[in-house]
């Protein structure tokens, strides 16, 4: 199992001058390639971006153009989109991008290198639990050498973590949503 799970934009990555949508998404491509499932697949396109952007995921784009701003959004919106709808996303993102709006002093890219030290975390624990969910099955089968059955149950074992995962952000994505409503009422 070669699964790529130390890609990421980092900030270096990110040029110093604001982009075009193209060069946008060629940056995506470039460097999300090895993580496409087959050639067909989409890492970004013109229409996803724009989607985002009327769908209020990323702060206003101005003349065309991204900044690094921008491109740290979409880079969070493209790990979240696995996992979790626009609408959660959204909400997700809401609080930051309107901190990026209303100009108060947020740092986005102290918040993203945050961000990517916990990929960077979670991709090494990724890699030891693989292991010890592949003996787990081998346990739990006992002498049973059928390879099929084995990459089922570890088929359904990782399904199973990750549907524990997606729903525990989904109850966090739900909290912040309640804490944001709660706000709305006390400004009122």
């Amino acid at each position: 199992m070669n699964i790529d799970v130390n890609k990421n934009i980092y900030l270096e990555d990110i040029p110093q001058i604001d982009l075009y949508m193209d060069q946008v998404i060629q940056l995506f491509e470039n460097t999300f390639h090895s993580t496409k499932r087959n050639e067909d697949e989409k890492i970004l396109t013109k229409t996803m971006i724009n989607n985002y952007a009327k769908g209020k995921l990323l702060i206003p784009i101005k003349n065309k153009k991204y900044s690094k701003d921008h491109l740290i959004l979409l880079s969070l919106i493209y790990q979240l989109k696995s996992g979790l709808s626009i609408n959660d996303i959204k909400a997700t993102l809401d609080g930051i991008n309107q901190r990026l709006t209303n100009e108060e002093d947020f740092d986005l890219e102290a918040f993203y290198k945050s961000y990517l030290a916990l990929h960077n975390k979670n991709a090494a624990e990724f890699k030891e639990n693989i292991d010890i969910k592949v003996n787990d099955v081998v346990d739990v089968l006992g002498s049973n050498d059928d390879e099929h059955l084995k990459k089922v149950l570890l088929i359904l074992s990782f399904i199973t973590a990750s549907q524990f995962y997606r729903r525990a952000a989904e109850s966090l994505v739900d909290e912040l949503t309640i804490n944001e409503l709660d706000e709305k009422k006390k400004s009122e």
